[in-house]
């Protein structure tokens, strides 16, 4: 009986046991890519000077920095996200609106979101113009809106 009894626990223990999950797909949410280029040369990137990037109601994410590509996070759990670019005192609005998809990845990884039929606005103060160079985001592999100041 002692034998049957320690086989069964030594069998439940081994049974118990899970591969670990890691999530190794990289399953990121993406983040919109923006790189600036000179407005006179449009194929020219271009360092923003002193640079403030903020959400609207929210902490900023970039201060006074010198670049020429940022990348920012969208919500998840909205249809827009605004944005304020600040470069010096000179503040610029812009707006990201888009359809969010959750897209379940695997156990370990749980869901990402990519966001389809992306679309912005600038009120255009220090921006002179933007182009989108698509209207799905499903990865941070390349820009997905190029500035032109």
């Amino acid at each position: 009986m002692k034998k049957i009894f320690t086989v069964l626990v030594f069998f439940c223990i081994i049974s118990s046991c899970e591969k670990d999950d890691f999530c190794t797909q990289n399953p990121v949410t993406p983040k919109l890519i923006l790189r600036f280029y000179d407005n006179l040369n449009r194929t020219q990137l271009k360092n923003v000077d002193q640079l403030y990037v903020w959400a609207s109601g929210k902490d900023s994410l970039f201060v006074n920095q010198s670049t020429d590509s940022i990348s920012i996070p969208l919500n998840t759990i909205a249809n827009e996200t605004v944005y304020n670019f600040s470069r010096g005192n000179i503040v610029n609005q812009f707006t990201i609106r888009y359809t969010p998809q959750q897209i379940y990845v695997s156990r370990s990884c749980g869901f990402k979101v990519n966001f389809d039929e992306v679309s912005y606005i600038s009120n255009n103060t220090w921006i002179a113009d933007f182009e989108a160079t698509t209207t799905i985001i499903n990865n941070q592999n390349a820009a997905h809106v190029q500035i032109f100041h």
